[in-house]
């Protein structure tokens, strides 16, 4: 039995800006343990990028993409289209830990776009967080 292609996995600028606000947060709430829960972070997000590696579509498909509202359908369909531009045609969320990854993915390739805490409502877009 052949094993299965290992995916190309790697990480957007918006999934990286994301990264950098959390280790903010992490410093404005509790200095003393921030360095600590930023690298528990990390360990998880190597975890996910190890099991995506061999599995693209481990995670569950993206929830926002079900919205109700107009306008949730409109952001939801441009986020579809960029993925399938970009010929990542499936967008999935990973729970890592306490966040919640957003990632486009194709059988070989993997793009993290984006990573929230699951008690944050939507993805930020740009190094605001």
């Amino acid at each position: 039995m052949a094993l299965p292609i290992k995916a190309r996995v790697e990480a957007a600028p918006n999934f990286l800006a994301n990264l950098d606000a959390a280790h903010r947060f992490f410093q404005a709430q509790d200095a003393d343990t921030a360095d600590s829960r930023f690298a528990r972070l990390k360990a998880d997000i190597r975890e996910m990028i190890a099991v995506l590696a061999w599995s693209p579509a481990s995670g569950r498909p993206a929830r926002f993409l079900s919205a109700n509202s107009a306008q949730a359908r409109v952001k939801a369909d441009a986020v579809r289209q960029l993925a399938e531009q970009a010929g990542l045609p499936h967008l999935h969320e990973y729970l890592a830990g306490q966040h919640i990854a957003l990632y486009a993915h194709s059988k070989t390739e993997v793009v993290l776009l984006a990573i929230r805490h699951q008690r944050q409502l939507v993805y930020s877009a740009g190094p605001s967080g």
